[in-house]
C-alpha cells in the first residue's frame, strides 16, 4: 500500500469513524441511520450491563449471608451463558445485515434488565 493510499485511508476511517459511535444522550433521542441505531442499541445496552454488575454485588453479599453464594455465582454464569447464546440465536436471522447489530444489543439489554430486578429483589428478602 503506497502513501496516497494509506493517507485516503486513514482519512476516511476518521471521518466515518464518528458517525458509528453515539457520542452524548442527545444522539440517541432520534436516531435515523442504522449506524447510529446500533450505536444507540449497544450504549444503552453497556449501560444496563453497569447496573446488572452494581445489582450483583448486594445479591452476592445477601447469598453468602445465607449459605447460598456459591450457588447464585453458578447460576449467574449459567444466566450469562444462556443471554449470550439466546441473543446470538435471536439475532441469527439477521446475520451480515446492518440491522443485525440493533437486533443483538437490543435483546441483550432486555435480558439484562429483566435479571438486574431479579438480582435487586433477590438481596431484598
Amino acid at each position: 500500500m503506497g502513501p496516497l493510499a494509506l493517507a485516503a485511508g486513514l482519512l476516511l476511517g476518521s471521518f466515518f469513524a464518528p458517525v458509528a459511535q453515539a457520542q452524548t444522550a442527545a444522539d440517541c433521542i432520534s436516531p435515523q441511520a442504522q449506524q447510529m441505531m446500533n450505536a444507540c442499541a449497544a450504549k444503552e445496552y453497556q449501560a444496563v450491563d453497569a447496573a446488572l454488575n452494581e445489582a450483583w454485588k448486594p445479591a452476592k453479599t445477601f447469598a453468602d449471608a445465607i449459605g447460598r453464594g456459591d450457588a447464585l455465582l453458578t447460576a449467574q454464569r449459567a444466566w450469562l451463558a444462556y443471554r449470550d447464546a439466546a441473543c446470538e440465536v435471536h439475532a441469527s436471522p439477521y446475520e451480515g445485515g446492518s440491522i443485525q447489530p440493533l437486533v443483538y444489543s437490543t435483546c441483550m439489554t432486555e435480558l439484562t434488565v429483566q435479571r438486574t430486578r431479579m438480582l435487586l429483589d433477590f438481596h431484598a428478602y
